[in-house]
């Protein structure tokens, strides 16, 4: 069997922005630094509306001095697109839909690196992402797959879910802050950059220490999908969490939920009812730092 397995995200899109002002425009809108991007990294970046909300989560990267590519679920493009050309203004920066151009591909089992560091290999790009040999990779449409065995897209869900990575979809548009995600924790948020829609929440989030919700992974045995209720046994009224991501394989679910600290302190959680299926807390595979 090959090492390093991979799948077509077919589900994904990109973003091109091209021209001078590129990169300012991009620091001037999302959570992260693109100010100081080089070509050796991607940047893990949120789209957030002024209160804070995520309206899309993505990665970007440096294509050419001049030109950045944003990588994100392609049910969020189209807004994001969208919301991002109204901010524009004068900005020697244009902004185009460039999936037609490129395919992305989810690779399980690639060298191991620190996350977001890419590697080049002509005009496609191979970016880490958080997870034991995880990667994903954007190549122009007519190349040649990937070498490596094609896994389902219900593998590579669990394999993300695992990882305890989620990213925004159209069923979780503006609802969470980036850290409800644990966004900053995986590298999506720049605390020390100048402003961007949302700043102002997002920092206050971070430092007043006010956090009441973090997402965390669970398994179960049930079919989970992104944006279904989770619920507590003690409150069946009142959701407790949401479905921020799931896959299946060989028989078990992975999910990445938002949910209420509160509601992990006793008592049990269930998917869709207090009713539901049962979900089992498993351990993050990253540290949360303490909130000062």
């Amino acid at each position: 069997m090959p090492q390093t397995s991979q799948l077509r995200l077919a589900d994904w899109g990109v973003i091109r922005a091209q021209g001078a002002d590129a990169a300012s425009f991009l620091h001037s809108q999302l959570t992260q630094d693109f100010a100081l991007l080089d070509r050796e990294h991607a940047r893990l970046a949120g789209f957030c509306t002024a209160k804070g909300r995520l309206l899309a989560t993505l990665v970007g990267w440096k294509q050419a001095e001049d030109e950045i590519l944003l990588a994100l679920p392609a049910e969020t493009l189209a807004a994001t697109l969208k919301r991002l050309s109204m901010f524009v203004l004068r900005a020697k920066c244009k902004l185009s839909d460039a999936s037609a151009e490129f395919a992305a591909y989810g690779l399980l089992g690639a060298p191991a690196a620190e996350a977001w560091t890419l590697v080049r290999d002509g005009d496609a790009v191979q970016i880490a992402l958080p997870g034991s040999g995880r990667a994903l990779r954007v190549q122009a449409v007519d190349a040649p797959a990937p070498a490596g065995e094609a896994i389902s897209a219900d593998d590579w869900a669990f394999a993300e879910a695992e990882a305890g990575v989620a990213w925004v979809r159209g069923a979780t548009v503006e609802a969470f802050v980036p850290q409800m995600i644990n966004f900053e924790v995986l590298g999506g948020v720049n605390f020390k950059k100048g402003c961007y829609p949302g700043q102002e929440i997002v920092a206050r989030s971070q430092y007043r220490g006010t956090l009441k919700r973090r997402l965390q992974v669970f398994e179960t045995d049930a079919v989970a999908t992104v944006g279904q209720e989770i619920f507590h046994s003690a409150d069946p009224e009142q959701p407790a969490g949401v479905v921020a991501g799931s896959g299946a394989s060989n028989g078990r679910t992975a999910i990445a939920a938002e949910i209420k600290l509160a509601a992990l302190e006793g008592g049990s959680l269930h998917l869709g009812s207090a009713t539901g299926a049962q979900l089992q807390p498993r351990t993050l595979p990253y540290e949360i730092p303490p909130q000062d």
